[in-house]
């Protein structure tokens, strides 16, 4: 019975599938602007969810450091939070600034853009037939829930729901599900467009 190497699957060919779909995504202005704005709002509304960002324009403008930033910055806030370890006031908004926090806001916020990104790419290209215009935005649901862990124990105790231990470390898993979710739209969606 002979196979059809067309249908196997190949982890390098869709990596670099993946990286050209990318570069296309970087070099396109209009797609670049989507995956921008988006990226960056994502971010702004990770940060405002894990609380490390604040609408404080009655502050003067201050910076505070900790004074053990190595050691604070790996200390733990939630299941997937982590602690700052300055405090910047700009005199319109307060930063609580945590490395790993906004590593993470970073990271996500840039595949859920790339993703946005790559998804406009495969709606406007009459190459890319086979998918539907949702599948980019349908991956950053689960991205948009990681924003869970760190504010959903607190909308529970909020609304007097009782938790179990087990509903509380669902929300733990909601960060690495979105991440693996995202990774994995990003390669299917690059794999249906003509980069050429």
């Amino acid at each position: 019975m002979s196979t059809d190497r067309r249908f196997v699957p190949n982890p390098r060919r869709r990596l670099d599938e993946t990286a050209a779909a990318t570069a296309l995504v970087v070099r396109r202005y209009d797609s670049l602007a989507i995956a921008s704005v988006v990226a960056i709002g994502y971010l702004v509304a990770f940060l405002w969810a894990v609380g490390d960002l604040a609408f404080r324009p009655d502050v003067a403008a201050t910076l505070v450091v900790v004074d053990d930033p190595l050691g604070r910055m790996v200390a733990r806030t939630g299941p997937a939070t982590f602690e700052a370890v300055a405090l910047l006031d700009t005199g319109v908004v307060r930063l609580l600034v945590s490395p790993l926090n906004l590593a993470i806001g970073l990271l996500i916020a840039g595949l859920v853009g790339i993703n946005l990104g790559l998804t406009y790419l495969a709606v406007v290209q009459p190459a890319a037939c086979g998918i539907g215009a949702g599948s980019g935005l349908l991956a950053s649901v689960p991205a948009l829930l990681s924003g869970t862990v760190c504010c959903g124990p607190v909308v529970l105790i909020a609304l007097g729901i009782q938790a179990s231990g087990l509903l509380l470390t669902t929300f733990a898993w909601l960060l690495p599900l979105g991440v693996a979710t995202l990774f994995l739209s990003l390669v299917y969606v690059a794999g249906t467009i003509d980069v050429e």
